[in-house]
């Protein structure tokens, strides 16, 4: 009896950047690629190559990648500028460009934060709906990052 893979989606608390490395990650930027807060700045530090992902000139609805290795990083652009708000319609189609590069490339595993849940305001619920939608024939296993900020004493 084989199963094929199936979509899943699961939470977990912790670091996205402890993630295995066989996970692919990705998270939303502005189309100006600014990465100037929010989780992004830590995906600016830890994999930089701005010139390259500058050079894809992806707008608004696209996604720009960089190859890490064995995995992908996604860079979802969900709007125009890093200081504006994104939409689900904006999430929905980088979420379709992405899968797409998901399905030529074999990449079945997937790391995320709460994608256009913090700064951008969008309702978790609701985007989990459109990655459902989205993902939900793939064989795929999204595993969301809660970032849980450590205690102070």
């Amino acid at each position: 009896m084989s199963s094929k893979p199936q979509y899943t989606l699961s939470e977990v608390d912790g670091d996205l950047f402890s993630a295995p490395k066989t996970y692919s990650l990705a998270h939303c930027v502005g189309a100006d690629l600014a990465m100037g807060a929010g989780i992004a700045v830590q995906f600016k530090k830890v994999f930089g190559r701005l010139d390259e992902l500058q050079a894809q000139q992806a707008g608004s609805g696209d996604i720009a990648v960089l190859k890490d290795d064995q995995r992908y990083i996604y860079y979802l652009v969900t709007k125009p500028q890093s200081w504006g708000k994104p939409t689900y319609e904006s999430v929905q189609a980088s979420l379709e460009q992405m899968r797409e590069h998901m399905r030529k490339n074999n990449v079945n595993k997937l790391a995320i934060p709460k994608i256009g849940c913090g700064i951008d305001g969008l309702e978790w619920e609701k985007v989990s709906g459109v990655l459902e939608y989205v993902f939900g024939q793939e064989p795929l296993e999204i595993v969301v990052y809660n970032f849980v900020p450590p205690q102070g004493k």
